[in-house]
């Protein structure tokens, strides 16, 4: 199957094939016919899947065959969790809409609120926000949904896990009862599932991934390690093995600013990402560790996600999740693409039992290995 065979137009197909893509992924051809024909969609994918363009492609076509938006109001509003989610969907809106005579915006916290009302007030036909800010926007009367035709939420489960339930419900009271409506998951848990209750309307249903399976690409280890020797062994991991882009992460904030340091007084040089930081901080740490200037990038769950990285190859939890989905969130990030990836746990004595309810979700037991002169004494 071709992206000429989605029923998408000559604009935006000649702006995939710049990007260097020929054959849709599962969500894409799935996702695609769908919203084209003014369904809503409820659809299970991860990061790594091709969702973002599952639904901006069609987004751009619906779009570019009605009225230009009108000052003051948006006529499609995509929904992300995080500063970096949101970015990384504006990108894709503008890379595959290009040849179209669009606009769109992107509004979140951490920076000047007037640039983003002003553009808004001339009017958007796609905003892509995260939920705080657009209700500050929403209160400054910089916009208007009276002529919204469609609403994405991408990873609702996230959103819902950050606390997000009332802003989204504030939102929703705003908008239009008419509309098409997507709503995008890693998971549909019975929350997602009432929220979605709320939401869509006879849904397309598509799931891309068998639920909380990891991919085979992914090579799994576990070293079982005393919690004070975790940075020396991981030191000696990088530097042994001469891993380059390994994105390491942490269950806290300080956790990944310590982290982060000790392995630059080790001369490997780290950066940290997570919600404390500035979006400027933020942004040059991902741009560092994509351009190969940072060798390790340490981050929490929430930061991370949302964080599109192509061919990663080294994932290490340095903490184990606290939820065990996360655990398959977290290595999913690597072996994509037919590639292969190594994803290693370094798992202290009281997370035992969280390292048991991984294996439990992924009904399957994860290698062990030792390191020389650093084995500790249980399993």
């Amino acid at each position: 199957m071709s992206f000429a065979s989605l029923g998408l137009s000559a604009a935006i197909l000649k702006a995939v094939e710049k990007q260097g893509y020929d054959t849709p992924s599962a969500i894409q051809e799935q996702a695609i016919p769908a919203v084209l024909e003014g369904k809503d969609v409820m659809a299970a994918a991860q990061t790594g899947t091709g969702k973002t363009a599952g639904f901006t492609l069609p987004l751009l076509e619906l779009l570019s065959k009605g009225q230009r938006a009108k000052r003051g109001q948006v006529r499609a509003l995509v929904l992300t969790p995080t500063r970096e989610l949101a970015a990384q969907v504006a990108e894709s809106v503008s890379t595959y809409g290009t040849n179209l005579p669009l606009k769109s915006a992107v509004v979140f916290g951490g920076v000047s609120i007037n640039p983003q009302i002003t553009t808004l007030r001339n009017g958007v036909d796609i905003l892509v926000a995260t939920p705080g800010r657009l209700l500050d926007l929403c209160q400054q009367k910089a916009l208007s949904f009276s002529q919204l035709e469609v609403l994405i939420l991408d990873e609702a489960d996230r959103m819902l896990d950050m606390g997000f339930i009332r802003d989204i419900k504030k939102v929703l009271a705003m908008l239009p009862k008419q509309r098409q409506n997507l709503m995008f998951s890693a998971t549909f848990s019975d929350e997602i599932r009432d929220l979605a209750k709320g939401l869509v309307n006879n849904p397309v249903e598509i799931s891309v991934t068998p639920r909380n399976a990891t991919a085979n690409t992914v090579e799994q280890s576990v070293y079982a390690v005393d919690k004070s020797r975790k940075a020396r062994i991981l030191t000696k991991l990088i530097k042994e093995n001469d891993w380059h882009q390994v994105l390491v992460f942490s269950r806290t904030k300080h956790g990944a600013n310590r982290l982060a340091k000790n392995l630059d007084a080790d001369g490997i040089n780290a950066v940290a990402i997570h919600g404390n930081k500035s979006q400027g901080a933020r942004t040059k740490a991902l741009a560092d560790f994509k351009a190969g200037k940072a060798q390790v990038m340490v981050a929490t769950d929430i930061a991370a996600r949302g964080i599109d990285i192509d061919q990663l190859p080294f994932v290490v939890n340095f903490d184990l999740p606290n939820v065990p989905e996360d655990y398959v969130h977290r290595i999913g990030r690597t072996g994509r693409a037919g590639a292969t990836g190594l994803a290693v746990s370094l798992v202290s004595d009281e997370e035992v039992k969280l390292l048991h309810d991984i294996e439990r979700l992924i009904k399957r037991t994860i290698e062990r290995k030792v390191i020389e002169g650093y084995e500790a004494c249980f399993r």
